[in-house]
């Protein structure tokens, strides 16, 4: 069963006046639980609206949103339980950090979901463990921590509520490189040791091919398609047309064939090219024996 599922889901910004926009329109989507889904899009196109549903912060103008099973908006008074259920970071999360300590920060959620100390202490260490954070950091202000530190305890404050899905949206947005890979392997570990379902909205093809199984383009409102990686990234020049960039690496593979070396151009990662140019090097080696 699907994890979250829309059904003919659209918003409209300001109906009925001339600013009227629809930001997204007639969304069906279904996402498994256990899924890891890189979203793009380009500015505009829709996917921060489509992911702001899905934890209830937008009300539909149409359309449903089931979370779970259930219609968020079946019972307006338990939308709040619904954002237990699906977790949100936002870009720049840091920014909404307002605790004396890092433990107590990371600790807000949990308490305000009525768990006793005994399980809001435990929810606490787990999450701070699953960013990378050591338990004696529970105690500093999270405002004497480094930037990348900040970010992984707001991290952890979602983490903490142990949701079923959580949606992060651009979370490595203003980091280095080192600590943007810290950030992604971190999700990564935390994905594959709970089980929870991921939605990673990144402007990076790169990361998007790295880390997520599945891919949503959002463009002009509408799905333009969820499918795996490589089906996806392989519709190179529609994604191209429509403002999208490919994974550096693949525009290189890409030159490659066009230039006649027996290259596959379904190459998404480095890992991938490593493995793709060991392997027309075997076919040489075996083919001077």
């Amino acid at each position: 069963m699907a994890i979250i599922k829309t059904e003919h889901l659209s918003h409209v910004y300001s109906p009925g006046t001339p600013f009227e926009k629809t930001a997204i329109g007639d969304v069906n989507l279904e996402i498994e639980q256990g899924d890891f889904v890189g979203v793009i899009g380009h500015t505009g196109s829709g996917k921060s609206t489509l992911i702001q549903h899905l934890n209830g912060l937008l009300e539909p103008t149409s359309g449903k949103v089931w979370v779970d099973g259930k219609d968020i908006w079946e019972n307006k008074k338990q939308i709040r339980q619904v954002r237990f259920l699906v977790g949100m970071v936002f870009q720049y999360p840091e920014y909404q950090l307002f605790e004396e300590t890092v433990f107590r920060d990371i600790a807000f959620g949990p308490t305000n979901m009525g768990l006793s100390e005994e399980e809001i202490k435990q929810s606490v260490l787990e999450a701070m463990e699953f960013v990378g954070l050591d338990p004696s950091y529970a105690d500093k202000s999270p405002f004497d921590l480094s930037g990348g530190q900040k970010r992984r305890v707001a991290i952890a404050g979602v983490i903490a509520m142990r949701p079923k899905v959580l949606i992060l949206d651009e979370p490595t947005a203003g980091l280095d490189p080192k600590g943007r890979d810290m950030i992604l392997n971190q999700i990564k570990s935390y994905h594959e040791k709970t089980g929870s379902t991921i939605l990673l909205v990144s402007h990076s093809m790169e990361d998007i091919a790295k880390f997520a199984k599945k891919v949503l383009v959002i463009n002009q409102s509408k799905v333009f398609a969820y499918d795996t990686v490589e089906k996806v990234f392989s519709r190179r020049e529609e994604l191209i047309e429509m403002g999208l960039n490919i994974p550096q690496i693949s525009n290189v593979f890409h030159t490659l064939a066009q230039k006649g070396y027996p290259v596959s151009e379904r190459v998404y990662t480095v890992q991938a090219a490593k493995e793709e140019l060991l392997r027309v090097l075997r076919e040489r080696g075996a083919a001077h024996d």
